[in-house]
């Protein structure tokens, strides 16, 4: 079933001006906001892996391991050098992301005028550590689109580090943001975290990107997907209905 949005040629509108500048725009940010694995994600793999090797005085093919296990077990490596290992989070995701980022940065053009038409409040939500994403928005030029940057540095619920796909995050989000959650859109390039949001009650813009881990096998658009797009501009241009 549709929503009540209507699409004109100043970008999205739900229920009208005055209704859609009440809701809540979740935009996660790398393979979303701007193309993270054409140069970044190498970058951070790289970065990611000495950081353990220093960390935890391994080898390389070690510490590659150790990584990608707590990636795919936690949803960031920092959670399990934290619960396993007792490295302090926040020093790791500094150490992580010492690479120089702004040159690594690739984004659609003409997307800060496009986010600025875009009714409603803006916040990014994002697994990324805060210096970073601040790092990535400035270098694409769209930092004071947003009210709010979400990084992982804020992910903390009942003193662990809860990132999405976090169920308990979704809702503490809304919570936080005393958005009512039918209010509340969620734009991503996983569908994991879109999953989550959905049963949160949010709903959803999936931003297909081929080089988001496991893309490949998710080629149709599930319950939990509103509206699934190429690109994040064309959500902005609002030619496509979001559903419920």
């Amino acid at each position: 079933m549709r929503t009540d949005i209507a699409h004109t040629r100043r970008g999205i509108v739900r229920g009208g001006r005055r209704a859609a500048r009440g809701t809540v725009w979740l935009f996660d940010l790398d393979n979303t906001l701007h193309d993270a694995s054409k140069a970044i994600f190498a970058a951070i793999d790289r970065s990611m892996t000495e950081a353990v090797m220093q960390s935890l005085n391994l080898d390389r093919e070690a510490a590659t391991l150790l990584r990608t296990r707590y990636w795919k077990r936690y949803g960031a490596t920092a959670i399990g050098m934290e619960r396993h290992h007792g490295v302090d989070i926040d020093a790791f995701l500094e150490l992580s992301h010492s690479f120089e980022i702004a040159p690594l940065v690739h984004g659609e053009s003409g997307l800060a005028r496009r986010l600025a038409r875009l009714p409603g409040r803006k916040i990014v939500l994002t697994n990324a550590p805060l210096p970073y994403a601040r790092t990535v928005l400035g270098a694409l030029g769209i930092l004071r689109q947003f009210d709010r940057v979400w990084a992982i540095n804020h992910m903390r619920l009942q003193g662990r580090v809860r990132p999405k796909p976090s169920l308990a995050l979704m809702r503490q989000v809304l919570a936080r943001l005393r958005v009512p959650a039918a209010r509340a859109v969620l734009v991503e390039d996983t569908l994991g975290n879109l999953r989550s949001a959905r049963q949160a009650g949010m709903r959803t813009v999936h931003v297909y990107h081929p080089g988001t881990p496991f893309s490949g096998k998710h080629s149709g658009r599930g319950q939990h997907v509103g509206l699934r797009v190429n690109s994040v501009s064309e959500l902005l241009l609002g030619r496509r209905p979001l559903r419920r």
